[in-house]
């Protein structure tokens, strides 16, 4: 008997024809022979609405509370799914996430998770009952709140679960085949990828590809969870996310695994900044005292004639106000001329395990572009990814002509069943 941990996203289970297709599919899964935990999301739209309301009411709203509400539309979901399943005559039993024992530190919002003691979940299954679980939420032992795990926080859940319960495999289930080599909706040729490595999907993940969260993907990748993901509308094999053996990596890897793009990222240039030593030092020691999350930097050759450079780096749209403020109060000290601001650009991302051992994926990357006319502002590479910036309002054309240029096209175009591919 295999242990089967199963997610299904908000589209999945939008509404009640939603939720009996789901649960339909749980109980197939069940009379296959299988142990059965099912992590749900809520259901459509809730979560955003139950944020709205809370903005209506309150113009700040109290992050303990918040968590208190957001946690209801999971609740909502896990009861549903469980009466679902018990009308087809099977039994199933629903757990909060602090009844699951998902157990976190103490930040409302955004929190980690710091052990997994799934034992009620593992007396129900010996019991012969399916587990369902509230996604996205979690319990912190010091102060006794409920906390919540932040966006895509249901497929850390399913992977913590498969991991704390030792699953045969963590499929995550969502409205799209698979993983495709770029996101179907602005490629309608992209094609669905049936082998990634997990390191190959954190590079995408981090990159744009909203398929599979980055934080779900590293602990499946430290806690050698094989993921599954697959479309909850029909039947089809999707795509293994696996960690590869030594043996694995020796044998030739495709070359490019997929194209990912990033529109959720700003440019902060800090203009004429002295090219002394601790300069650089100074400047990230501020932004890393607002809590911001820096992607690429690029620091300009000084110009001889007056010592200075520039500095530019990308960071989160969300972050970039309180970092220019950050900076703007040190200026003096920090002895740069000036900032600037620019939050209408584009990242797009090459990734591929294969480029290790391959020349010319730079200069095929930048002649698709070039040809394209779309001009590069910055560039960043690791040894299996090449991300470049460029104008916003390029950032599709770039996508498609780099997955053409690569050969990443299919004869058909992909399907996409309902939703945003959560």
């Amino acid at each position: 008997m295999s242990l089967i941990v199963q997610k299904f996203g908000g589209s999945s289970v939008a509404n009640a024809e939603s939720i009996k297709r789901v649960a339909k599919r749980i109980v197939e899964t069940r009379k296959a022979g299988n142990e059965v935990v099912v992590a749900v999301s809520a259901m459509g739209d809730t979560t955003d609405e139950l944020l709205d309301l809370a903005h209506e009411v309150a113009p700040i709203p109290a992050p303990r509370e918040m968590d208190m509400l957001l946690s209801a539309g999971e609740r909502i979901s896990m009861a549903l799914l469980a009466m679902a399943i018990e009308s087809l005559g099977h039994t199933a039993r629903s757990f909060t996430g602090s009844q699951a024992g998902m157990i976190t530190d103490a930040r409302h919002g955004a929190a980690r998770i710091v052990d997994v003691t799934p034992v009620r979940l593992r007396e129900a299954l010996d019991e012969g009952a399916i587990v369902i679980v509230a996604g996205f939420q979690g319990f912190n032992r010091d102060t006794k709140d409920i906390t919540t795990l932040g966006r895509g926080g249901s497929d850390t859940t399913a992977v913590a679960l498969a991991a704390a319960l030792n699953a045969d495999i963590c499929e995550i289930y969502t409205d799209v085949d698979g993983i495709f080599s770029a996101d179907p909706r602005l490629v309608p040729k992209a094609h669905k990828i049936d082998r990634i490595t997990s390191e190959e999907m954190l590079e995408l993940a981090a990159n744009g590809a909203k398929v599979l969260y980055i934080r779900a993907v590293e602990y499946a990748r430290r806690h050698g969870v094989t993921l599954h993901v697959r479309s909850s509308f029909n039947n089809n094999e999707g795509t293994i996310v696996y960690n590869p053996t030594e043996s694995e990596t020796a044998v030739e890897e495709p070359l490019i695994a997929g194209v990912a793009t990033d529109l959720s990222e700003a440019k902060i240039t800090v203009v004429g900044v002295p090219d002394i030593p601790g300069k650089a030092a100074q400047i990230f020691t501020l932004v890393a005292k607002t809590g911001a999350n820096i992607d690429m930097i690029v620091q300009n050759v000084s110009a001889a004639s007056t010592g200075l450079t520039d500095i530019s780096f990308t960071l989160p749209k969300s972050d970039g106000q309180q970092v220019l403020t950050a900076l703007r109060a040190e200026q003096s000290e920090t002895g740069f001329l000036g900032l600037q601001y620019d939050d209408q650009i584009g990242k797009l991302a090459l990734v591929g395990a294969g480029m290790r051992t391959n020349a010319g994926v730079s200069a095929k990357l930048f002649t698709a572009l070039y040809e394209a006319g779309i001009n590069i502002e910055m560039i960043s590479t690791s040894e299996i990814r090449i991300s470049v910036v460029t104008r916003a309002d390029t950032i599709n054309d770039a996508l498609r002509v780099v997955h053409t240029a690569f050969g990443l096209d299919a004869s058909e175009e992909a399907v996409v069943h309902a939703g945003t591919g959560r």
